[in-house]
C-alpha cells in the first residue's frame, strides 16, 4: 500500500503495471487508426489528451496539431511529449465549451474522454470533418467497482446506442459504434490501489486509507485465486460532420 500510494499519477503511462497487471486491448488498434487519420488531416484536435502519450506516437502529424487537457499536472507532461510531433497543449476544462472558433479542425479525436462535448465537437469540425474516439463503455471494470463499493445499479450511460444517439443529435453521421469487452487482471493489491488512484472514475472518492478493508479483501482473494479479474468496456466511435458551416 505504501508503494501504491507513492507512485505519481500524472500522465497516462501505465508501464508501472508491467508484471503486476494486464489489460486486453481492443482488436481495432486505436493508435494505428489515429495515425492513419492524422496522415490526411490539415488541422487536428485531441480532446483530453492526458499526458499526450498516445498522440505522441503519431508517425505523420498534421501541420496544425492541438490538444486540450483539464488536469493541470498533466499539462506540462503533455507539452513535453507532444513537442516532438509539433503539437501544442491548451489547458481547458472537460466541460461543455471548447476554446476554439467554428469549423477549425478537419479531425477531432479523443481517447477515453471523461466527458464528450458533442455539440462543441460538431461546431469546431469543418463540414466533412471526422470525429474518432475510443470511448469508455458502460459498466467498465464493474467487478472492481463493486468489490470496493458493493452492488451497483445497472450502468446508465455510454452504451453503443447512447453514444450513437448523442453523436447523431448534433448532426454527426455515425460510421461505426463498435463495442469491446476486455479482460483486466491484477496480480497484487498494490496494482489495484494504484489503478484506483489513477483511473478515478472506477471508484469516485477512492483513497487507500478509507477503503483499506475492501483492499484487504481483494488482497485475500488474489492470494487465494492468483489474481483479481475484471473487465473493461470500450466503444470505437467514428462519425462525420455533415452539417453546414457553423460560425462561433
Amino acid at each position: 500500500m505504501d508503494e501504491a500510494a507513492a507512485v505519481p499519477v500524472e500522465g497516462w503511462d501505465f508501464s508501472w503495471f508491467e508484471g503486476r497487471a494486464t489489460e486486453e486491448r481492443p482488436d481495432w488498434g486505436y493508435a494505428r487508426l489515429l495515425g492513419d487519420a492524422m496522415t490526411t488531416a490539415e488541422a487536428a484536435l485531441d480532446l483530453q489528451t492526458g499526458g499526450g502519450e498516445v498522440l505522441a506516437t503519431v508517425p505523420e502529424p498534421p501541420p496544425r496539431l492541438v490538444a486540450t487537457e483539464s488536469w493541470r499536472p498533466n499539462v506540462p507532461v503533455a507539452a513535453k511529449n507532444l513537442r516532438a510531433v509539433g503539437g501544442v497543449v491548451i489547458e481547458a476544462a472537460a466541460g461543455p465549451w471548447l476554446p476554439f472558433g467554428g469549423n477549425v479542425f478537419d479531425l477531432v479525436v479523443s481517447r477515453h474522454p471523461e466527458h464528450t462535448p458533442w455539440a462543441e465537437v460538431a461546431r469546431v469540425l469543418r463540414p466533412g470533418g471526422t470525429f474518432l474516439s475510443q470511448q469508455i463503455g458502460a459498466g467498465t471494470n464493474r467487478e472492481l467497482s463493486e468489490a470496493v463499493l458493493g452492488p451497483l445499479p445497472p450502468p446508465a450511460r455510454n452504451t453503443p446506442g447512447q453514444l450513437r444517439a448523442a453523436a447523431e443529435a448534433v448532426g454527426l453521421r455515425v460510421l461505426q459504434a463498435r463495442p469491446a469487452r476486455l479482460r483486466v487482471e491484477f496480480f497484487d493489491v498494490g496494482a489495484v490501489a494504484y489503478f484506483l488512484r489513477k483511473v478515478v472514475w472506477t471508484v469516485p472518492g477512492f483513497s487507500i486509507e478509507r477503503h483499506r478493508p475492501q483492499l484487504r479483501a481483494i488482497h485475500e482473494r488474489i492470494e487465494e485465486e492468483g489474481s483479481f479479474v475484471s473487465h473493461s468496456t470500450r466503444v470505437l466511435l467514428e462519425a462525420v460532420n455533415e452539417k453546414a458551416s457553423q460560425a462561433w
